[in-house]
């Protein structure tokens, strides 16, 4: 997982084709073997992992199949796909499609004036809007534009050790006073009382940062653009962040991968990591096992005796707030357009499911169902594997409370900056890394909390001046 945390492993950027060598350019058209003229579309996914190029694979030929439509896929990394289509559109070689954008990615690719916008509306109207999650379409649309088509989303839990809290007579960690006293409390010698991201390099530190400032109504910009995080109620994340960072949460640089391996290996009593992490709690990918003492003989311990908090409330925050990323499909200004929204309605039905089977852990419905049975993709997410090397679905390792908690995260989720319209700033901020940097130097120490939120207020301050 390098910049966002569906990415769970990072991958070198692939290039596969569905039926043919591939080559970064947008729809053309090729002769079949009956004479008649098929077109060919160029669909770039952000799932790049190789076992995911090739489930995308299989759904491809079934779409094709059925439309005569050929898709050449080309598999790109998240860190790069924004450079790639500034160059590709430079060329005149954008892809007809593009897919599992996030929703800063999606507003800058409309600021650059990059997207189909009559396409994405069309494939909304063509499925029904009332058969997606109401506020994934708001987070799509720019006033009244829908700019992409919502696909699925993920969020940051709070997992908490269910047996140590209980143990010590600790409310669960839902609230900012709870997670410090929790912390507090838990750490003792070897063991900490959370294992918390401090790493500059990536944006999951920030994402980690939001999904406790939102909670606190911590925002990075205000209604009117204005650079919020400073506030008062981001001051609070700062400070309790800072907290965690430098007295409860192991030393040196916190990574995606040493957060994990912390909780893992039974250390911590909390990490904030996102959705993705629940097939590897339970056992079911060998090079990410467990390894606490008691999983040696029982490899799903930590998945049984772990708790999950969705949502998290802080002493300004008017409600507790989730935090989470929305994927989506977009269609370009070049695509041929009719081709294109066959495939991506294809994608949001037929294919949807097995589509979503990639990683049901991280990829939870925006589409709830269809005109017919308004709870089909939700009811079949229920029913998915998830896992690597060994399969099963996460409600036969999860007890009812928490599938339910993880059933509301489609209509929970909450994000810095798109509400308040300002998904390029966030681009920004997010390629620079500008959290990420400030947050490393509080973990180490340079920088006090209050010194830390000024820091980053001008760091925001400067990204935003460039846009203009």
């Amino acid at each position: 997982m390098k910049s966002r945390i569906a990415r769970i492993a990072a991958a070198t950027t692939v290039v596969l084709a569905a039926g043919a060598v591939l080559a970064g350019c947008s729809s053309s058209s090729t002769s079949t073997s009956t004479g008649t003229t098929a077109k060919t579309i160029t669909v770039w996914s952000l799932e790049n992992q190789p076992d995911r190029v090739k489930t995308t694979q299989g759904i491809i030929a079934g779409f094709t199949k059925k439309t005569g439509i050929k898709v050449k896929l080309v598999a790109v990394d998240d860190s790069q796909v924004v450079q790639l289509a500034e160059s590709a559109a430079l060329s005149g070689k954008l892809p007809d499609v593009m897919g599992g954008l996030s929703l800063a990615e999606v507003r800058q690719f409309q600021s650059q004036q990059l997207l189909n916008t009559d396409a994405a509306a069309a494939v909304v109207k063509n499925l029904g809007a009332s058969t997606f999650t109401a506020s994934a379409l708001t987070l799509d649309k720019q006033g009244s534009t829908q700019l992409a088509v919502p696909d699925s989303a993920f969020a940051q839990l709070l997992i908490y050790r269910k047996d140590l809290f209980q143990k010590a007579g600790l409310a669960a960690p839902t609230t900012y006073a709870a997670i410090e006293k929790a912390a507090q409390t838990l750490t003792k010698p070897g063991q900490y009382g959370i294992t918390l991201a401090t790493d500059p390099s990536d944006v999951f530190t920030e994402q980690t940062f939001q999904s406790f400032a939102l909670g606190n109504g911590c925002q990075l910009v205000d209604s009117k653009g204005n650079v919020t995080l400073d506030s008062t109620a981001c001051r609070q994340t700062w400070s309790l962040y800072g907290n965690l960072a430098q007295k409860y949460s192991p030393q040196g640089t916190q990574t995606v991968d040493t957060t994990r391996a912390t909780y893992f290996a039974g250390q911590a009593a909390m990490v904030s990591w996102s959705t993705y992490i629940l097939g590897e709690l339970a056992g079911l990918q060998n090079s990410q096992l467990p390894s606490c003492p008691q999983c040696q003989s029982d490899p799903q311990y930590l998945a049984k005796n772990s708790g999950i908090v969705t949502a998290i409330k802080g002493p300004d925050g008017k409600t507790a707030s989730t935090f989470g990323l929305a994927t989506s499909w977009a269609v370009t200004k070049k695509a041929n357009a009719p081709a294109s929204e066959q495939f991506v309605q294809y994608m949001m039905s037929t294919g949807y499911l097995p589509w979503l089977g990639m990683a049901p852990e991280g990829k939870f419905p925006l589409r709830t169902g269809d005109a017919s049975n308004p709870t089909k993709y939700t009811d079949g997410w229920k029913t998915l594997q998830t896992g690597v090397d060994t399969k099963a679905t996460l409600s036969s390792i999860y007890d009812s409370a928490t599938m339910a908690a993880l059933q509301k995260i489609p209509s929970s989720i909450n994000t810095w900056a798109i509400p308040q319209g300002q998904g390029s700033l966030l681009g920004a901020v997010e390629t620079q890394l500008t959290v990420p940097q400030v947050i490393g130097n509080m973990g180490a120490g340079s920088l006090t909390p209050a010194k830390a939120a000024t820091t980053a207020t001008d760091a925001v301050n400067q990204a935003k001046s460039k846009l203009k």
